[in-house]
């Protein structure tokens, strides 16, 4: 919600608005929302730009762990991490990749039945300390289901458990408090993001991307753009 007392600002016209952005020296701008807004964004493209720069070796493990899998990827996390989670695993989905997600609260109430030895869990917790992801990583261990650990502490509990831990660099979350997941979500979706459209690649990602999406405008703008669509076998 906008602070209160702010009526007359929040009413301001787009085009009062651009005036002010684009006054020579820019002192209206650079202070109060617009400059808040323009914190937020510079800090998570900031927190995405040392993620491209960290991705090595483990990032390709755990490409290969989740490639390799007979099953899905179950991708979970609780919180904001869930809501991400929630959105990598539709991703995937919908790239070639046949993901679902599991709540990890709910998982101790019978839905780690809906996990199996030949699935890959993908498991968010930017502390790697979140406690309701234990029962998971206990069925992981119990029942040798690949783990990939997605989280920003490296000496954490899920950083540990993991068989391939991929810890993004530590960047402040761009929130003027410092206490609300931004950065932290914006890379951990980033990161889904990455892996999501390497599964695009070539004939085959095509036609896994149409097949699952005959309901919308991908197949008309492959037409439009004269390309061929593969058959999906």
């Amino acid at each position: 919600m906008l602070p209160a007392g702010k009526e007359q600002e929040r009413e301001m016209s787009a085009e009062q608005a651009n005036k002010q952005a684009t006054a020579p020296g820019g002192t209206s701008a650079e202070t109060g929302d617009l400059a808040v807004a323009r914190a937020v964004l510079a800090a998570e493209s900031d927190g995405l730009k040392a993620l491209a720069a960290s991705l090595g070796s483990e990032f390709v493990r755990a490409l290969d762990i989740m490639a390799a899998a007979k099953g899905r990827v179950v991708v979970t996390g609780m919180g904001k991490s869930g809501h991400v989670a929630n959105k990598i695993a539709a991703t995937l989905s919908s790239t070639g990749t046949p993901a679902f997600f599991v709540h990890p609260a709910e998982a101790s109430h019978g839905d780690l039945g809906m996990i199996t030895s030949d699935d890959v869990i993908f498991a968010l917790s930017n502390s790697g300390e979140t406690s309701e992801l234990a029962d998971l990583v206990a069925y992981a261990k119990r029942f040798s289901i690949p783990l990939v650990g997605v989280t920003g502490k490296a000496q954490s509990s899920l950083a540990h458990n993991a068989d391939v831990a991929l810890v993004y660099p530590d960047a402040p979350e761009a929130c003027p408090m410092g206490l609300a997941p931004t950065t932290s979500t914006t890379v951990m979706m980033g990161l889904g993001d990455a892996i999501a459209a390497i599964g695009t690649q070539g004939a085959v990602g095509l036609a896994h991307v149409v097949a699952a999406h005959i309901a919308d405008s991908v197949v008309a703008l492959l037409a439009g753009a004269n390309l061929a669509i593969p058959a999906v076998r």
